[in-house]
């Protein structure tokens, strides 16, 4: 077996069109293509991911559990995206403006979360 890296990463999300803005508008991610469901309603929408990989926001019904950042709970924990370390307080300042909290931070990374409570890392490490 050969694995080459990421294609891709699904999230599913309630509000799809309001999750796909925080990573298009916000981030920088390109939209490449909405799916759409027999009936004609939003299925997904995917935006690029710088690299060559792709994130799938996948449209559900139900509501995102509430859980600490750090939680004991197996499963996805974030998802982590690389910035180079001279953007770092540009990418926090947009995030501020933005309404976006930082729910913590270290020395090479800033954790946030999406609109409905993903986790995202914006990260330069090991670049100091």
């Amino acid at each position: 077996m050969h694995v080459q890296g990421f294609h891709h990463v699904a999230i599913q999300a309630k509000d799809v069109e309001r999750v796909t803005a925080f990573y298009r508008d916000l981030l920088g991610f390109p939209e490449l293509t909405r799916h759409r469901r027999p009936d004609g309603s939003l299925r997904s929408i995917w935006v690029g991911v710088p690299g060559g990989a792709f994130l799938a926001i996948e449209a559900v019904e139900g509501t995102p559990p509430e859980q600490p950042f750090r939680h004991e709970h197996p499963g996805l924990l974030m998802l982590a995206f690389r910035i180079p370390r001279g953007e770092r307080a540009e990418a926090v300042e947009t995030l501020a403006r933005a309404g976006v909290a930082l729910e913590h931070e270290t020395r090479w990374t800033v954790y946030v979360r999406d609109p409905e409570g993903n986790r995202v890392a914006l990260s330069h490490h090991p670049e100091d």
